[in-house]
């Protein structure tokens, strides 16, 4: 049983997001996490090329990559439910501590040293900012995506989205909204084709 931890990382692409609304464009934890990476991958360099603070920008990937591996145990929890009350988040952290545990004791020994403090350990803590910021800009660009597809079902969420960002005292988050963000909003041809 200690091999089978690859395995259960390939079965993220079967946890749907999302749960509770319709979708036009349906998205599991294994992309959302993709996009996760990539852009708190993104933050980590703002952080270090933009304003000079030490930060690696390869860790905040592998750390977002993991996020929400726990999921593949437990499913996704909608947020309205995650976010109920202060016993439903103490709970709910209960059971990802469990899941991660469960799913490290799917590893080699030798192995586990290099994923539990991706996962669980002090990688993860030390970049929790930067990770649940690239997750919430992943979740304001997932309803930008559904508005422009013409699911209005994603509005309220697009906007409670943009306001947390919006007040998030990460100035890394703020060059993002500002200079990133906006080409969401474009078609392929605004965006442009390669072109040798």
């Amino acid at each position: 049983m200690s091999e089978n931890f690859f395995a259960y990382i390939s079965r993220m692409r079967y946890i749907g997001r999302w749960s509770l609304m319709r979708n036009a464009l349906p998205e599991n934890i294994q992309e959302h996490s993709h996009m996760t990476a990539v852009i708190a991958h993104a933050l980590g360099v703002i952080r270090r090329d933009i304003f000079g603070t030490d930060c690696d920008p390869n860790e905040c990937a592998a750390v977002a990559l993991f996020h929400d591996c726990s999921e593949i145990l437990t499913g996704d929890l909608p947020t309205p439910i995650k976010y109920h009350s202060r016993s439903i988040q103490q709970a709910y952290r209960e059971v990802e501590r469990l899941a991660c545990e469960k799913l490290m004791d799917t590893l080699p020994k030798e192995l586990r040293g290099a994923y539990e403090p991706i996962m669980t350990g002090e990688t993860e803590k030390r970049l929790h900012d930067i990770v649940k910021a690239a997750d919430k800009l992943s979740a304001y660009i997932k309803c930008i995506e559904e508005r422009r597809a013409g699911n209005d079902e994603f509005i309220s969420a697009e906007k409670q989205t943009r306001k947390l960002l919006e007040e998030s005292p990460m100035p890394e988050v703020a060059y993002f909204l500002e200079h990133f963000i906006p080409a969401f909003e474009l078609t392929l041809d605004e965006l442009g084709t390669i072109e040798s």
